[in-house]
């Protein structure tokens, strides 16, 4: 049963559709929440080496700060996605902000890596909320029609916080009053300012549903997600590819997965409605998220680390050849978002989006030790653009094919197979790089010399004869993971041409909801 909260109607708590100035007040939170969600998982990226140099970690660490964090975000999203659908958006998003804060503020004080992973997956845990809850909410708030506008806002929120962390990370890890702890502090402020803003200007109906949620059902697919995720990580550098921990690490991530599809198939309240997947828009959306979690996550994160072991760049330069792809993406995302309100139009931008996405990965597997910046910048900002068309165009379309009681579950589901795929990437990826180190290494120094390639060199302490074949092995090695992204995003361009165009609606999510209620109603 379904009960709504009625108020008169001139107040914003129940009224129809927030105002155009209501909307814009209420996204100045969201978006500052979304960007310090992002940057939680970005503004670690050039400062990492500087990070586990001074904890004493391995290439393997490296990887599993990166991980940790998109694992607890990925594997908590459908939780959200779900809780939004039957509880206060408002709160829930203000509760995920808090938990980043908690994070961040043991992250920054952490005196060992152990530590460090640990908040990590609090900020995880919180930044999941706000990925999955900012477009709940948008959606709830704003008509699919005009939401391509909104939704371009966000894309390029989405790709500053993307490609702008490691530029501030670069930025406070070279001042030596700041240092990388500040990397993880500098988010807690920004964060307390969201809080206070979305308690000020947020107003949406409140919607109570006397309802269980499907807890076994969320276990089975975190703990079925989390195997596969480790597994990924630890393959290739813990143990072989084919070996008897891979059997056994695959086969029960497969079966907690398997047990989980049973049990939400039953479920009155599930996680994730498996009836969102009757819709092949929504389907197609889910798959094409994937291979550009996959595709983007997986080879950009290493990026920062080519820049500075290959090229030779210091954090904050680093941080600076970012900013093409940011540009690339904030442009493309905000001119489609534009175009798609203006004429309601939509798939042609998922299209083109998907092809030059790829195009841009293939010249990244191009690149090596001697690659100039200029040539650099062009090959990053082919990918921002291509990634700035697709990603959020992805959500629009999804949410605009399904009911609107549907929207939380569905937009987070999006979000929750987007995350995985990410986490996929980086791990997997991960696990391919540090792999293609330590053969470059045998191949250039002996096999003796491999043996100590887990450790990521300090370039300084190294002689030039050493320095050459060193920065020669990485550039090597980052362009393989753009080589074996390329395929894995052309996948992307299959999936999006198989989705049907249907029109934008005209009606935000709680009209829309508020529709669908009544006419049940008139039925029985």
């Amino acid at each position: 049963m379904t009960s709504t909260e009625t108020k008169p109607p001139a107040d914003a708590e129940s009224s129809g559709r927030m105002s155009r100035r209501e909307v814009l007040q209420a996204l100045s939170g969201l978006m500052l929440g979304m960007f310090v969600s992002i940057l939680a998982s970005t503004v670690v990226a050039n400062a990492l080496p500087r990070i586990i140099a001074d904890l004493n970690g391995s290439q393997s660490v490296y990887t599993w700060i990166v991980t940790t964090e998109l694992l607890a975000m990925t594997a908590t999203v459908p939780l959200w996605g779900k809780m939004a659908d039957l509880w206060s958006k408002k709160l829930l998003i203000q509760l995920s902000l808090g938990l980043f804060v908690a994070g961040s503020l043991v992250a920054g004080l952490t005196p060992n890596v152990e530590m460090l992973l640990v908040s990590r997956i609090i900020q995880g845990v919180g930044a999941g909320g706000m990925t999955a809850l900012a477009m709940i909410v948008m959606a709830a708030m704003i008509p699919p029609r005009e939401l391509g506008r909104y939704s371009g806002m966000f894309g390029a929120v989405f790709g500053v916080g993307t490609i702008a962390g490691p530029l501030i990370g670069g930025v406070l890890v070279d001042t030596s009053w700041l240092g990388w702890r500040w990397c993880f502090l500098i988010g807690v402020p920004f964060s307390v300012i969201a809080i206070a803003l979305l308690q000020k200007t947020l107003h949406l109906p409140v919607i109570r549903r006397e309802v269980s949620i499907d807890w076994l059902g969320a276990l089975l697919i975190t703990a079925g997600v989390s195997t596969l995720l480790i597994w990924s990580t630890l393959a290739g550098a813990h143990f072989e590819w084919a070996s008897w921990q891979t059997a056994a690490m695959v086969a029960g991530g497969l079966v907690l997965l398997a047990l989980a599809v049973f049990v939400e198939s039953k479920a009155k309240e599930p996680i994730i409605p498996l009836g969102i997947f009757r819709h092949r828009t929504v389907t197609l959306a889910i798959v094409a998220s994937v291979l550009v979690g996959v595709a983007m996550f997986g080879g950009t994160v290493f990026l920062s680390q080519y820049f500075q072991i290959s090229l030779g760049k210091s954090p904050t330069v680093a941080g600076l050849m970012g900013l093409p792809m940011v540009f690339g993406l904030l442009v493309s995302s905000t001119v489609a978002g534009a175009l798609i309100t203006k004429y309601g139009k939509w798939k042609a931008y998922l299209v083109a989006g998907s092809v030059v996405m790829t195009a841009g990965m293939l010249l990244l597997s191009t690149i090596g030790a001697g690659t100039s910046v200029l040539v650099l910048s062009v090959y990053m900002a082919v990918l921002g653009i291509g990634v700035g068309l697709l990603m959020q165009n992805l959500v629009l379309a999804a949410q605009n094919d399904v009911p609107a009681a549907e929207l939380g579950a569905t937009t987070s589901a999006l979000t929750f197979f987007r995350s995985m795929g990410g986490s996929i990437g980086v791990s997997a990826l991960g696990a391919v790089l540090a792999s293609r180190v330590t053969t470059l290494f045998g191949e250039r120094f002996g096999a003796a010399a491999s043996e100590g390639t887990a450790q990521v060199p300090d370039l300084e302490t190294l002689p030039p004869e050493v320095l050459g074949v060193v920065k020669d092995i990485y550039g090597t090695a980052t362009a393989d993971l753009f080589l074996i992204g390329a395929p894995i995003a052309f996948l992307a361009v299959i999936a999006v041409l198989f989705i049907k165009e249907k029109p934008l609606s005209t009606l935000s999510g709680d009209e829309r909801r508020a529709q669908e209620e009544a006419a049940a109603l008139s039925v029985h």
